[in-house]
């Protein structure tokens, strides 16, 4: 798997967990949610992720996308 797709993962499970932590125990991991959300909505006007980072140093390489002819 590419660097994109492991962010969009990793993202998603964040999400997924902060809710499910939010709805069962406690109304404050809803934060975490916020916060997931926000570093998305920054890296689209940013183009820059910290788990772009983190996984470019831990050898994940980045996609490679082909033009399709």
């Amino acid at each position: 798997m590419c660097m994109e797709r492991w962010i969009r993962l990793i993202a998603g499970t964040l999400i997924m967990l902060s809710l499910a932590l939010g709805y069962w125990v406690s109304p404050y991991f809803l934060l975490f949610t916020a916060f997931v959300g926000v570093n998305l909505f920054q890296s689209a006007l940013t183009r820059w992720c910290l788990m772009e980072d983190i996984l470019r140093k831990a050898g994940i390489p980045p996609c490679t996308h082909q033009a399709a002819s």
